[in-house]
């Protein structure tokens, strides 16, 4: 068995964002960590690799500092890398992303393709979706749990307070939750093997099957109109009351704001 997962460098979020003067992220700018949902995909994948000996491949797009995210899936157990990056890929939205993956998977063998259901830095669900609409394969989003049958993949699909039993024959791709597992920690071997691993590099040259008018930035038919930080909140209103008056303070801010 083959699984390709699919995972993103996203911006550690806890030190702020910073923005190009165009909207989109200053990327090489902030610290970063492996996008949560894909690091539940990658776990899922290494539990097929300890279960049936699948080989996992991790795929990314973006910066060259990108490969770092790599090779922490190497030191968590994934057996290869690859990187897809290009000055002219820069700048993509969930479409001209989705495009430029497929058209590295196509390069590529695979019985299964994992990738979160959504990053953190976008929070669009439509990468993974997209990918199978490029490559013609089924899709399985929001899994919660999957495990092999055959040539097929059974996946409990978070829906509401439920969920529902969904089956699809391989070659197929699955998006993952976070709460789908708890991913596992590098271990000393597995950063030893990470650091000497070889990284394979893709650039748009490599990418098959992919028309330049929907790569990068040009190709995004998405226009950011405004990008922010997080707005933070002020110090808020401070009073110093008996019991009594601090209760009739309470009661008469809760029913200005008409909550009761």
């Amino acid at each position: 068995m083959k699984v390709v997962v699919c995972i993103k460098q996203v911006p550690d979020t806890k030190g702020g964002v910073k923005f190009n003067p165009d909207g989109t992220l200053d990327r090489a700018a902030m610290m970063t960590i492996m996008n949560p949902d894909d690091k539940a995909g990658l776990e899922a994948a290494l539990r097929l690799k300890d279960q049936y000996g699948a080989e996992v491949t991790v795929l990314t797009m973006g910066l060259p500092k990108a490969e770092d995210v790599l090779r922490e899936a190497i030191a968590m157990g994934a057996d290869k890398g690859v990187l897809v990056t290009d000055r002219v890929l820069g700048g993509a939205d969930t479409w001209a992303t989705s495009q430029t993956l497929a058209g590295a998977l196509r390069n590529m063998e695979y019985d299964l393709i994992i990738t979160g259901r959504q990053a953190i830095d976008g929070d669009t669900a439509q990468v993974g979706p997209q990918i199978s609409e490029h490559l013609n394969i089924p899709v399985i989003s929001y899994a919660q749990n999957l495990k092999i049958e055959g040539d097929s993949v059974v996946v409990e699909r978070q829906f509401d307070d439920r969920y529902h039993v969904l089956k699809a024959k391989m070659p197929c791709l699955i998006t993952a939750l976070a709460e789908l597992n708890e991913p596992r920690y590098m271990t000393p071997g597995g950063i030893f093997d990470a650091c000497k691993a070889e990284i394979t590099v893709w650039g748009r040259a490599d990418l098959k099957d992919v028309e330049d008018s929907n790569l990068g930035l040009k190709g995004s038919p998405t226009q950011i109109a405004k990008a922010s930080d997080k707005v933070r909140k002020g110090a808020g209103e401070k009073v110093t009351l008996d019991p009594a008056e601090a209760v009739d303070y309470i009661v008469g801010k809760l029913s200005e704001k008409h909550v009761i």
